[in-house]
């Protein structure tokens, strides 16, 4: 009977114990552990796992690691501006169809507009996707200008050695980032055995980074410089490049020359490969307020202190279209997507994306697990549509007067 007692008691301690611990973790942890995914890869993920997951990939290191990019202690203000009531309607139906979580337009410096759905808020992070491709781009030129690189033109095997006699042997920088190196990639979203489906889970040679070894196995399709063809490897390529050249991960560089001076609110984190690398083409975890602020410090040229992080004339080669993409009035640069009136974005699957457009000084930046997948054509044209209705709105306040009327409620 006291064992039977003393067994019971022990119980119950452990269901108590357990209780809070579950209640100790932070909502998003939990929401995810309720969604659990039963595979690794999230493209094959259903909505309500994606739902869960998107603001708690960092929170799991049995799924994935990740590695800290600390914010410095100076926020960027982003003040309120006036209301767009032009655009209420639009706003409603673009948050609804994109299963937005959030949606920042910053307009002149001031927050025109800041709606949040899906339960997210302004205190949580949601992750990237490929619009870390555009960031490690911007470490690209940091790396230059600080003589860690020498050359856009400097050749993949030139940093690293173990691509020598592969396809990207003689692949140039220029080339990666502007995803032109011919290689063979498959970047099928719906394909479990696409190239972008397997590389994460590619298993090295013992002492090789898993994406030199899975990469330098691709062979060529066309000649370098020949054809544009879009390829995560390859900016995860860049990645390693940036990482080897200035001799410490990316994370830290990036904390070192964006995170810290462009004045982020919260510290964000990088989802690793199995080897401890940065993957460099997806999934930073950070708020979307700063991911407005990185949009922010583009805008303002990358500045810090008055002087640019990049080579003079190189972040406008960046944005501006390098290679067609076989759609009219549109383009790619380095890691940017372009369009034909001097906008430009950094977008990653799911509805993840940083819009910006110099000539109207507006920064879009939004958070979304979108219904039809990951890279479903209706719904980002429905995107690029709001995109130029928001346009349209600050066309007829500057032609009526009215941009510079008080926030509301002032």
């Amino acid at each position: 009977m006291r064992l039977k007692k003393f067994l019971l008691a022990a119980l119950a301690a452990a269901a108590l114990a357990g209780t809070a611990a579950w209640f100790s973790l932070d909502k998003e942890t939990r929401g995810f552990l309720k969604a659990m995914p039963t595979n690794r890869d999230v493209l094959f993920w259903s909505q309500s796992q994606r739902d869960a997951a998107f603001r708690a990939l960092d929170r799991l290191p049995v799924l994935a690691r990740a590695r800290a990019i600390p914010a410095g202690g100076a926020p960027r203000p982003l003040p309120p501006g006036p209301p767009l009531p032009k655009l209420a309607a639009e706003v409603d139906a673009f948050m609804a169809s994109q299963r937005n979580a959030a949606l920042l337009i910053v307009h002149d410096g001031k927050l025109r507009l800041e709606r949040y759905g899906l339960e997210f808020d302004a205190a949580g992070r949601w992750t990237s996707f490929s619009v870390a491709k555009s960031l490690t781009s911007t470490l690209v030129g940091a790396a230059i200008a600080d003589g860690h690189i020498k050359s856009m033109d400097d050749k993949v095997s030139a940093y690293i050695p173990q691509m020598k006699g592969s396809a990207y042997d003689e692949v140039s920088l220029r080339q990666l980032l502007t995803m032109t190196s011919g290689v063979k990639w498959n970047e099928d979203y719906g394909d479990p055995n696409s190239d972008v489906a397997r590389f994460n889970n590619h298993a090295p040679e013992d002492g090789v980074e898993a994406l030199v070894s899975y990469l330098r196995r691709l062979p060529r399709e066309v000649p370098a410089g020949k054809r544009w063809h879009y390829s995560t490897g390859e900016t995860n390529l860049v990645g390693v490049i940036v990482a080897q050249a200035v001799g410490k991960p990316l994370s830290e560089y990036l904390s070192e020359k964006i995170w810290r001076p462009a004045g982020m609110e919260q510290s964000a984190t990088w989802i690793l490969s199995r080897t401890g690398r940065e993957i460099s083409g997806c999934c930073i975890q950070a708020a979307t307020r700063d991911f407005a602020r990185f949009g922010l410090f583009i805008l303002d040229g990358a500045q810090v202190d008055g002087k640019s992080i990049v080579p003079a004339g190189w972040l406008a080669e960046a944005t501006s279209e390098r290679v067609g993409i076989g759609q009219p009035g549109r383009g790619y640069g380095y890691q940017w997507w372009t369009f034909a009136d001097g906008s430009f974005m950094a977008r990653g699957i799911f509805g993840q994306g940083v819009f910006i457009d110099p000539k109207r000084k507006l920064v879009i930046a939004s958070n979304a697990n979108w219904a039809a997948g990951a890279s479903d054509k209706p719904t980002s044209e429905a995107r690029h549509a709001f995109y130029r209705a928001v346009q349209q709105a600050l066309d007829e306040e500057a032609a009526a007067g009215t941009s510079s009327r008080a926030p509301a409620g002032s």
